[in-house]
């Protein structure tokens, strides 16, 4: 990706919802570097990934404010006077959308209408960047997958994530609110959870290397995917805060080449200082029937509209998301 100026963050009011979480701290901490002021709402629901310890860098440099999206009362003071808001908060375990969907309705469509609405009263000129997944694609149908893919998610995450989506760009259209989302795929890397491995195997298998212990890879380990950096999807936010030709679109991340997981796995236990300490075994029926197989993105529609490209190879950045936990592991056990 060619150089970007994102000096029009400088002096701005900028409101990340998920702000505490793996990527919303990983834009903090950037805004905060290009001079934005910057508010942060979480929930900090355990087990969803917020941790404070993910803001130490800016601890001081941001405003924070732990409030449940799904109280309208409150996000009706939380995003007045920002120009942009970066929403990336959301439940994105599959295999919690299966075991208590009734909650990750809540989270993935009803606190996403409470935003929009409340940006419609109170907040109408206000650029939104929503957060959104392949997840939404379900079992890819062609490779790579671009965005006319037909969306046939293979579990209740998914659907929710589309209605999220959907209520964004209707937004757009009926009432004039600038929204634009990404589909994220498989991004990783420095404060990432990984206390448990609900949240998909990229943080599980990074603590397993960073611990000493066996890497366990469901099927036969040939499933490919593509994996994006955190800083190159920070890029991709910031691109899509400023780009008015984003605007009311639906856009794919992803990475080139996709691996393997079973490459994955061999690459991460190298970057690691590990042997080759892993094994196959059958997918548990309840992962089984939700997994999706081979995926990897076409994101030119990205490269076009954006002009982003993926900077970090996946070396790179398992050598750096290997070297943070090796630091920080146990702040992020608790």
């Amino acid at each position: 990706m060619a150089k970007v100026d994102f000096g029009n963050y400088a002096g701005k009011p900028v409101l990340i919802t998920g702000g505490l979480g793996f990527i919303g701290s990983n834009l903090a901490i950037r805004l905060v570097e290009l001079g934005a002021e910057v508010m942060l709402v979480d929930s900090l629901i355990p087990e969803y990934g917020g941790n404070l310890f993910n803001i130490a860098p800016i601890e001081d440099r941001v405003k924070v404010n732990i409030c449940d999206m799904r109280d309208s009362n409150g996000m009706k003071y939380i995003v007045q006077h920002h120009d942009f808001i970066f929403n990336l908060a959301g439940q994105v375990s599959h295999v919690d959308s299966m075991h208590d969907p009734t909650t990750d309705l809540e989270i993935n469509c009803r606190s996403q209408l409470v935003l929009l609405e409340t940006l419609r009263s109170t907040n109408p000129e206000a650029k939104v960047v929503y957060a959104s997944t392949r997840q939404i694609y379900g079992k890819p149908q062609h490779l790579p997958v671009d965005e006319s893919h037909p969306l046939n998610p293979t579990d209740v995450n998914g659907i929710n994530k589309i209605s999220g989506e959907s209520y964004h760009l209707l937004y757009q259209k009926v009432y004039g609110i600038r929204t634009v989302s990404l589909r994220l795929t498989n991004t990783y890397g420095p404060r990432q959870l990984v206390k448990h491995n609900r949240q998909g195997f990229v943080g599980w298998f990074v603590r397993q290397a960073v611990e000493g212990r066996r890497i366990t890879i469901y099927g036969d380990g040939t499933q490919r995917r593509d994996f994006t950096y955190v800083d190159d999807v920070v890029d991709a936010l910031l691109l899509a805060g400023l780009s008015e030709e984003a605007e009311g679109e639906a856009i794919n991340l992803g990475a080139e080449p996709p691996y393997s997981l079973l490459e994955f796995t061999k690459l991460l236990l190298e970057c690691a200082g590990r042997g080759d300490d892993y094994e196959l075994v059958p997918f548990p029926d309840a992962r089984k029937v939700i997994d999706i197989g081979d995926y990897y993105a076409d994101y030119s529609k990205a490269r076009r509209i954006l002009g982003w490209n993926p900077n970090t190879n996946l070396r790179t950045g398992l050598m750096k998301t290997v070297e943070y936990y090796k630091k920080f592991l146990t702040e992020y056990l608790s």
